[in-house]
C-alpha cells in the first residue's frame, strides 16, 4: 500500500493528535495487529514517553511473548513484560461468561502501578470501533480504571487497522486474531496452569504443522480442533501424527469441529452465571 485513502488518513490524524495531547502513554500490547498498531502511532508520536506492556501470565503463549518483544524491538518501543496473577483470582479461575473482566482487571491494576513508578499519566489498550457489538467483559475494567481505547476513539475498524498497519510497513498487519489461551475452556470449566499448558503445547503442535488460523478447545478429555474450512483436508491428512501427539499431553479423544475455526465460539450456548466481587 502507497497511500491511505482520505477517511483513513483523517482517522491516523486524529490518533495522532489525541495522543500528542496525552503527552506520555503506556499501551497494553498483547501482540495481535490492534495493539502493536496502537504502540507504533504512540512511539512515532511521543517517543521515549511511549511504553508498551506485554502480560507474561501461563494465559499467553511463550510465543506470542517473544513475538511481542521482537515486534516492540522492531518499532523501537520501549518495552516490558509484566508477571500477572489473575490465575490466583478465584472468579477468574472459575470462568464465568466475564472472565475477561477479572484478567484485565489484573492487567490495568499492575498498568497503573507502573504507571505511578514512571510517571505516566495515561493507559490504553487496543480496542477498536468494531469490538462494541462483542462479548467485552474487559471493556468495563478499562472504564473503571480509566483506561483509554485510541483506536476505538478514533474509529477505528479492523479493516482500518490493518489498512494502516500495512501502510506502516508492521510486519502483523494481516495477523490473524488471537485470543487469551483461557478462550478455550467452556464457560464453568475451571482454568488452571496445568490446563493451560496443555492447550498451549497442543495448539504448538498445530502451529508447528503450518496451521495459522485456528484453536484447540478443551473439553476435558477431549480437544475439539477448528481450523479454517480450506485446512480441513491437511488436518485429516496429519490425523495420525496430531493424534499421537495430542495424547501423548493427556487427551483421549480428539476431534475436528465440522464447522471450521469460528471466533468467539465459546460464547455460544449456555454460559455460566456472571460472577460479581
Amino acid at each position: 500500500m502507497t497511500s491511505l485513502d482520505p477517511v483513513l488518513k483523517e482517522k491516523y490524524q486524529t490518533l495522532q493528535k489525541m495522543i500528542a495531547e496525552m503527552g506520555d502513554l503506556i499501551v497494553g500490547m498483547s501482540g495481535g495487529v490492534d495493539s502493536v498498531l496502537l504502540a507504533k502511532v504512540a512511539y512515532d508520536v511521543l517517543g521515549e514517553r511511549a511504553l508498551a506492556v506485554t502480560a507474561n501470565s501461563p494465559s499467553l503463549p511463550r510465543r506470542e511473548l517473544k513475538e511481542a518483544e521482537t515486534l516492540a524491538g522492531k518499532i523501537g518501543i520501549q518495552h516490558l513484560n509484566i508477571k500477572t496473577e489473575e490465575l490466583d483470582d478465584p472468579l477468574y479461575a472459575a470462568n464465568p461468561n466475564n472472565r475477561c473482566y477479572y484478567c484485565k482487571r489484573e492487567l490495568f491494576i499492575r498498568l497503573g502501578q507502573l504507571a505511578k513508578e514512571r510517571g505516566f499519566r495515561w493507559l490504553a489498550y487496543g480496542e477498536n470501533y468494531d469490538d462494541q457489538g462483542d462479548h467485552r467483559p474487559g471493556s468495563r475494567a478499562a472504564d473503571e480504571y480509566q483506561v483509554r481505547a485510541p483506536l476505538r476513539e478514533a474509529a477505528f475498524t479492523k479493516a482500518d487497522i490493518r489498512q494502516l498497519a500495512d501502510f506502516l510497513s508492521l510486519l502483523v498487519w494481516d495477523k490473524p486474531a488471537f485470543a487469551c489461551l483461557g478462550s478455550r475452556f467452556p464457560y464453568g470449566t475451571k482454568i488452571t496452569k496445568e490446563r493451560l499448558a496443555q492447550v498451549e503445547a497442543a495448539e504448538d503442535i498445530l502451529w508447528s504443522l503450518g496451521f495459522e488460523q485456528f484453536r484447540v478447545r478443551h473439553h476435558g478429555d477431549t480437544a475439539r480442533i477448528e481450523v479454517l474450512p480450506e485446512q480441513m483436508t491437511k488436518l485429516l491428512s496429519l490425523a495420525d501424527r496430531i493424534v499421537s501427539e495430542f495424547k501423548q499431553l493427556g487427551y483421549t479423544y480428539i476431534a475436528m469441529d465440522l464447522a471450521g475455526y469460528q471466533r468467539g465460539s465459546m460464547n455460544k450456548g449456555s454460559v455460566s452465571t456472571i460472577l460479581v466481587d
